[in-house]
């Protein structure tokens, strides 16, 4: 194990003895699902910096992954949507953290009616060699892990979730992101790196690592402010600004030319006619807006046309449109 794991290693081992409300991220949302009471232990032990549980991803009791099991909020949370046996697979290379979990769970048990620990399966294990079959899941998750890893590592992790990802399976990922470059002295801090703080990467830098691994559609569905490295507590000579995003990367057939890249754009035709049709699949209605992925908006922009108003990246993509 690399050193900067073992640093890592040891934070969440004491974070799992001892939960420290706020270690690296507070920024993850405790949803009000009908019947699901989140244990207030699970809450201290909130160590994400978004969430990766979205309705839409989880029906029709989805076998689901979640890597970095942290006190077991978001595996109690997925597990609301598959309620069978080993329905939900946790895995961590904590042991510290496996235990805290599994007394989590007994609380959760007596708080919900219908939550059975048995629903989630803990296995020891790491995100570069996952215990998890080929093809097996249908929803993998990880929350603030793969901006800890280094380049090599972070290409390992991701493409460990390719391989287990069902066809058209679901990455859903909540990280750190910086699109201001950060000094060595930042980048080699192994205690920063493993708070979730100096292992961020711009945006589509973190996207590439998803699309080379062979994803065919990324949806960045949210970006927030997250942190600020200032220089008064710091190695820094400049305040730096990281934020938080929520991505989805889908396991699709990666197109010839290229991945869908969901940003958050849309394309608004307002010509003469009822509709533009690009004869590549996309049909513009009159003044209704179509979400595109980055690809199709510089095909429309290619056009030249003064009628098709494309709009830049919200990075808060919400499902729909082309492709």
């Amino acid at each position: 194990m690399d050193n900067y794991l073992e640093t890592t290693h040891d934070v969440y081992k004491e974070a799992a003895l001892t939960p420290d409300v706020g270690l690296c991220c507070t920024t993850n949302p405790i949803w009000e699902l009908p019947g699901l009471k989140i244990p207030k232990i699970m809450q201290e032990m909130n160590y994400g910096c978004g969430s990766t549980v979205h309705a839409r991803d989880l029906t029709n009791n989805p076998k689901m992954l979640y890597v970095g099991v942290g006190g077991g909020m978001e595996l109690l949370q997925f597990s609301y949507f598959n309620r069978q046996k080993g329905g939900v697979i946790g895995v961590d290379v904590v042991d510290e953290m496996l235990q805290a979990s599994r007394e989590n769970f007994k609380e959760a048990e007596v708080q919900n009616d219908w939550f059975k620990s048995e629903f989630i399966d803990l296995k020891k294990g790491d995100a570069m060699n996952l215990p998890v079959e080929d093809n097996s899941i249908d929803v993998a998750a990880q929350n603030c892990l793969f901006n800890i890893f280094k380049a090599d590592d972070l290409k390992k992790a991701v493409a460990e979730m390719y391989r287990v990802l069902k066809p058209h399976g679901r990455l859903v990922m909540s990280d750190p992101t910086c699109e201001q470059p950060m000094n060595d002295t930042l980048r080699n801090d192994e205690r920063l790196r493993a708070l979730c703080l100096s292992g961020s990467l711009p945006i589509f830098e973190y996207i590439k690592a998803l699309t080379d691994a062979g994803f065919g559609t990324i949806e960045i569905r949210a970006r927030k402010p997250y942190r600020i490295l200032d220089p008064k507590n710091y190695p820094t000579d400049e305040l730096i600004y990281i934020e938080s995003i929520e991505v989805a990367a889908i396991k699709d057939p990666m197109p010839e030319d290229g991945p869908c890249i969901f940003s958050g754009k849309a394309a608004i035709y307002f010509g003469d006619e009822d509709y533009f049709d690009d004869n590549a699949g996309h049909i513009l209605l009159k003044n209704q807006p179509l979400a595109i992925c980055d690809k199709t908006a510089g095909a429309l922009t290619s056009f030249g046309r003064d009628d098709i108003y494309i709009s830049e990246s919200t990075f808060h993509y919400d499902g729909g449109g082309c492709c």
